[in-house]
């Protein structure tokens, strides 16, 4: 089928089209018709999405489903996935439905609600696929105006001030990337992103306000990219924007950002971070690993200290962002394949962890952990569920949380053995203020009046945790699944990492002798 990508990535923007053209009033049918035509929508985009895995060869390194026409002012529109985007694109048709489904109770301004829902999911599949700078820059910022909304708009009391804090932290890192990006077309003379892999920026080391920059060009436009990837994963100290948007916004909007937002800034990392600036790269890759080491241990203890469900989440979140950072600039096939399967599994791990405390929520209306207890009594099913996803956050082998962190650790063992003894610290934190919590709300005898009459998960919600407990325990089980897909993509990207240090550095040497 020609233009696949295109067919995938604009299904959602046609929907919202039509939702904004066509649906008129706000009364229970218009509610209604705009939450089916949404679901339908992301429902419809999986499938056709799936037509993209089918047809996907993993053996092939480069870019398969290739669409390229002229745009706009001689830019092209070019799209292509690899072994390395697929899945990112498979995950996020996957995830779609799901919060959409889990969207159904909302009443306030549906139409406009599931608008920006559609929106959102065009311009994230749009920056999976991009094989254009500016284009893809397009698709990368354009994903905050629709989020921004979401959590502005349908978040919590205190909405505004995270929905302009997410606003103003990514936005600024991205600004110092669209900087690179413009010094990028001036030194290649193109914005072709497949181009760009292979062109060799300046290494030489100068001096800038009487800092010696060692890598020289590479390592600034390392250092523009980084402050737009970091901000988004979000890495630490810059994280602190994400707490604040979780617990803000909608469950939907919560799972959202776990699931898919957060891993455009490991895609970054992998799509331009190594490729483009291999030298950069390994200049800063001490203070990326330490970084990383120090937000598993940190963010871990901050987690145990928390008395909001959400917030506890959230911080989870950024520990385990830490070992694919550490994973990618391992730059070694167990490293990078970790890494990955990391942001894949944490995909469905933490959108359901989210979708866990949005059960409870609708119910009882606080996320505030003491406000629980004991309803293993009254919600058995929810219980079960909810364990199931804590085990796998904890990184339970069997579960697909177990692979991704084994397989970092693996990687950058063979690196640094000090960061991954630091990093493996962090497991046990995740034990610790995972099963806190469980134990928590789950546990212990049903004694608060208020939670006698909750009832346990209605046929839609355990219809919404079905695909996603199974595709945990799937990928616990039989990793390769993912690993076959990204394995030579990933072998490819790591030789030419190494093929381009090794010519820098004989040119260094060359450079130095004369």
């Amino acid at each position: 089928m020609d233009n696949l990508l295109s067919i995938t990535t604009f299904i959602p923007a046609i929907a919202a089209a039509i939702l904004a053209v066509f649906l008129r009033g706000d009364d229970e049918a218009a509610q209604r018709n705009a939450k089916w035509v949404a679901l339908i929508a992301t429902t419809l985009t999986f499938i056709v999405s799936l037509f993209i895995l089918v047809q996907f060869d993993p053996n092939e390194t480069g870019f398969q489903f290739v669409e390229e026409r002229e745009w706009l002012l001689g830019l092209n529109y070019k799209m292509g996935v690899d072994g390395i985007s697929v899945l990112f694109v498979l995950l996020t048709t996957f995830i779609m439905p799901l919060t959409i489904a889990a969207s159904w109770h909302v009443t306030t301004r549906v139409k406009e609600y599931m608008i920006a829902f559609l929106a959102l999911e065009t311009l994230m599949l749009g920056v999976f696929m991009a094989l254009d700078l500016v284009l893809f820059y397009v698709f990368f910022e354009g994903g905050l105006i629709p989020m921004f909304l979401i959590i502005g708009i349908w978040g919590g009391k205190e909405r505004i001030y995270a929905a302009f804090k997410f606003f103003l932290y990514t936005f600024f890192g991205s600004v110092l990337m669209l900087v690179a990006m413009v010094g990028m077309f001036v030194d290649a003379g193109t914005t072709d992103i497949p181009t760009l892999m292979s062109h060799q920026f300046g290494t030489e080391t100068f001096s800038l306000l009487g800092v010696q920059i060692v890598g020289g060009v590479q390592t600034l436009m390392f250092l523009a990219f980084f402050a737009s990837f970091a901000v988004k994963m979000p890495m630490w100290p810059v994280h602190t924007w994400l707490p604040d948007a979780h617990v803000q916004a909608p469950t939907a909007g919560s799972v959202v950002l776990a699931a898919i937002l957060l891993k455009m800034g490991g895609y970054g990392f992998l799509r331009f971070s190594l490729p483009m600036f291999p030298v950069g790269a390994e200049v800063m890759t001490p203070l990326v690993f330490w970084l990383s080491a120090i937000a598993i241990v940190y963010t871990s203890l901050v987690a145990l200290a928390q008395e909001d469900m959400k917030k506890l989440i959230a911080y989870s979140s950024v520990a385990h962002m830490g070992f694919v950072t550490m994973g990618i600039f391992a730059a070694n096939q167990q490293g990078v394949d970790g890494a990955i399967f990391q942001m894949i599994s944490h995909g469905f791990i933490s959108g359901a962890l989210f979708l866990c405390v949005g059960v409870i929520y609708d119910r009882m209306h606080t996320r505030a952990i003491d406000a629980y207890g004991g309803l293993v009594n009254r919600m058995p099913a929810y219980a079960l569920v909810f364990m199931l996803f804590t085990m796998a956050n904890v990184g339970l082998p069997g579960t697909s949380g177990f692979v991704g962190e084994f397989l970092t650790l693996m990687g950058v063992f063979q690196v640094n053995t000090w960061i991954a003894a630091v990093a493996a610290t962090g497991v046990i934190f995740s034990a610790c203020y995972a099963l806190w919590l469980y134990r928590r709300v789950v546990f212990g005898d049903l004694i608060k009046e208020s939670l006698k009459s909750i009832t346990d998960m209605g046929a839609r919600e355990r219809a919404i945790f079905a695909p996603l407990v199974a595709m945990t325990l799937l990928l616990g089980v039989y990793p390769s699944l993912v690993t076959d897909i990204i394995g030579p993509s990933v072998e490819h990207l790591i030789a030419n990492y190494d093929t381009a240090l090794a010519e820098a550095q004989a040119a260094s040497q060359v450079a130095a002798s004369h």
